[in-house]
């Protein structure tokens, strides 16, 4: 019986998701956290997370943890089978007619439609994400922010701005950031004093690395 509702929750979700996999988000939350409760918005975002890291579609490899969350190797299948499903039959498809009749007025018409649809979708899930990380739930509140997530966040997004860097780093310096806090917060008396002194003197080494750089970036302008 899960299986089968797996199984038709992600071809809904592979029927409607246009724009790509990030599109297909919002659809999976609904899914599997408000209609049947599979998983909570915690883990929803962890899912995410990891298939984000992953390589392949996001969209597959959600389906694929989600179901493996769900029922296991068996869920997995079904999920990532649900999902792709319908997208290759309406692919198939399409090519054909685009081919057809792509210098049709109602045919340009129709995507142009489509395409604001697809961002608000795009920018409705990682609106999601992002609360979730700085707030802990759906609904900002300034009582509840998680200074931690908040500066890892800005510093991502500075680092991108003045370094450029490959979004692999930017990942994995994220991924080596939260270990740390996380190790951070099971020491205790010396041990933490430590660590808090090396994190220190690696922010200060950190700011002085984008000063350089941001200064280097203006000379070559």
């Amino acid at each position: 019986m899960v299986l089968l509702k797996l199984f038709l929750s992600f071809i809904q979700i592979g029927l409607f998701s246009i724009g790509g996999g990030y599109a297909a988000l919002p659809l999976i939350q609904n899914q599997v956290v408000e209609l049947h409760g599979w998983l909570t918005l915690s883990e929803f975002a962890d899912v995410i997370s990891i298939a984000e890291m992953t390589p392949g579609p996001i969209a597959v490899n959600s389906a694929t943890f989600v179901g493996i969350q769900i029922a296991g190797i068996p869920g997995a299948i079904v999920a990532t089978i649900g999902c792709i499903l319908p997208s290759c039959v309406i692919v198939l498809l399409l090519a054909y007619l685009y081919q057809k009749y792509k210098t049709m007025t109602v045919m340009q018409g129709a995507l142009a439609g489509i395409r604001p649809a697809v961002v608000s979708m795009i920018a409705s899930a990682g609106l999601t994400i992002l609360l979730l990380a700085l707030f802990g739930s759906s609904a900002a509140s300034l009582q509840n922010v998680d200074l931690k997530n908040a500066g890892i966040v800005l510093a991502g997004l500075a680092m991108s701005f003045w370094l450029d860097p490959n979004p692999i780093l930017i990942i994995g310096g994220a991924g080596v950031v939260g270990l740390f806090f996380y190790v951070q917060g099971t020491l205790s008396g010396p041990a933490r004093a430590i660590v808090d002194a090396a994190a220190g003197a690696l922010v200060l080494l950190s700011v002085v690395l984008l000063a350089i750089a941001d200064r280097r970036r203006r000379r070559a302008s």
